[in-house]
């Protein structure tokens, strides 16, 4: 039998959720934000949020975690809702776009590696000629400037003015 009362009526203010889901979507975006820009990669930072963070909420509903779907539903809307939010006043507000899409941060300058920079992000010398090989470029050398972007991604652009798009796997054929 199914008790549709406890399957669709919340047990929980639906405030609560909905404060609970704020501070939750909040918090980790402010974490992800200021200290996983590195680790994000070609996912944008908002993105990856709300991925985990509706999974962990549908998960939780399905589960039973939460006294109904309403609960779980609430929680999923409001992620939403704030990525939604966050996204149109980083279009909307100038200011706030500092905060919402962080700035390039020069790890290149005329060929010379910043280490001040990279220790920022906590790139190593390794990781940062593993990202220029990988857009063709073999040397720091030959760049004129490269940036890690907000989303974690490395642009680089070189000094002869040469296309750096990361390169497609070669099969070599046998001739």
């Amino acid at each position: 039998m199914i008790d549709w009362h406890a399957l669709l009526v919340p047990q929980a203010s639906l405030l609560e959720l909905i404060l609970r889901g704020t501070v939750t979507y909040v918090g980790l975006f402010a974490i992800l934000r200021f200290f996983m820009k590195r680790q994000t990669g070609v996912v944008g930072i908002a993105d990856l949020l709300v991925i985990v963070l509706i999974a962990d909420a549908a998960q939780n509903a399905m589960a039973a975690d939460y006294s109904s779907i309403t609960e779980g539903a609430v929680v999923i809307l409001t992620i939403v809702f704030w990525n939604f939010a966050i996204d149109w006043l980083g279009y909307h507000v100038p200011w706030l776009t500092r905060f919402t899409r962080p700035e390039p941060l020069a790890l290149i300058v005329d060929g010379r590696m910043l280490r001040k920079n990279m220790a920022q992000e906590m790139i190593t010398d390794e990781e940062l000629l593993s990202q220029l090989r990988q857009q063709g470029v073999e040397d720091p050398g030959e760049v004129k400037r490269a940036y890690i972007e907000g989303d974690g991604r490395i642009s680089v652009i070189r000094r002869d003015g040469a296309e750096t798009a990361p390169r497609p796997d070669k099969v070599e054929e046998a001739t």
